[in-house]
């Protein structure tokens, strides 16, 4: 395997992104990893590890670059990261604070930015591409479907928040233009999916162009499918695995 770091050129600065893709048989399909509210840490690389041993290119960009490297981690005595309802107030709110700042705009106009660095001499395939977003990713994920059509061709969202909202820019609205298939991961504890939303975003789905299906996973919480989470359901996640890796071959392998 092989990981390094690309500086990605854009409209308000340089975002580092974490790259990792096999050592040969390139060019690879790319898969977009949109981090969760802590930030760029060794969890999503991971993560990214493993999407790029089965043949595809992952690239993970630090959309927090405007404010600096911003990293959180709070870990429990089993090693294991505190999920953001678990922590004190005062940190609760520095986690959250650049998450304020960032909007879904600047994580689609960065995405831009990054698709135009991956074009430009990465060992990535020309065409569809896939992406999979955590929590507020999850949101980018339903946004960057919906701005770029023609490339994100097998999305995945992952207990993603604030999917739905009201006024003509919610995200699920966004997600109408998506091609391709979407996949969306519900926990049954959240708090940031809303009475009604996988119901609205189901429905919505079906005057889009997209093959739209989701998983409802039973007594999981929000976070879930992060591997390092004190509140980590590994038998839904795998769920979640299966389900994407084979949206991805259908979409990007047999390209």
């Amino acid at each position: 395997m092989i990981e390094r770091t690309l500086n990605v050129a854009t409209r308000d600065g340089t975002m580092e992104t974490f790259v990792t893709h096999p050592q040969a048989d390139g060019p690879f399909p790319a898969i977009v990893l949109y981090m969760d509210v802590w930030g760029l840490r060794e969890e999503l690389f991971d993560i990214a590890r493993r999407i790029a041993t089965v043949g595809y290119y992952c690239a993970v960009p630090d959309l927090y670059y405007r404010w600096g490297r911003v990293r959180h981690e709070f870990r429990d005595a089993n090693g294991r990261m505190i999920s953001l309802d678990a922590l004190d107030e005062e940190r609760r709110s520095r986690v959250r604070a650049p998450m304020f700042k960032l909007s879904d705009a600047m994580a689609v106009d960065d995405t831009g930015a990054l698709l135009d660095c991956l074009s430009g001499g990465e060992p990535v395939r020309a065409g569809a591409m896939g992406c999979i977003g955590y929590c507020m990713g999850g949101r980018h994920v339903l946004r960057v479907a919906g701005s770029f059509p023609e490339r994100f061709r097998a999305s995945a969202s992952l207990h993603g928040t604030r999917l739905v909202v009201e006024g003509n820019d919610s995200p699920h609205l966004s997600a109408l233009k998506a091609q391709g298939e979407l996949y969306c991961g519900f926990a049954e504890h959240d708090p940031w999916v809303g009475p009604g939303t996988i119901e609205t975003l189901s429905q919505a789905m079906t005057r889009a162009p997209v093959t739209y299906h989701s998983v409802f996973h039973p007594g999981t919480h929000h976070g879930y499918a992060l591997p390092d989470r004190d509140i980590h359901d590994k038998p839904a996640a795998n769920r979640d695995w299966e389900l994407m890796f084979a949206m991805w071959r259908r979409q990007l392998m047999a390209r």
